[in-house]
């Protein structure tokens, strides 16, 4: 869990520029997509 809560942490955008942060958000949102994606269909 720890490990968990440190790549948090670590992918965290702290962007003052509302752009540069909404696009972090994309990039995260859709490498976590792609991510289930992939696991769902190796264990699925």
């Amino acid at each position: 869990m720890h490990e968990l809560i440190r790549l948090a942490r670590a992918m965290r955008c702290d962007a003052a520029d509302p752009a540069q942060a909404f696009s972090h958000r994309l990039r995260i949102g859709l490498l976590v997509a792609a991510l289930i994606l992939i696991l769902s269909s190796i264990f699925g």
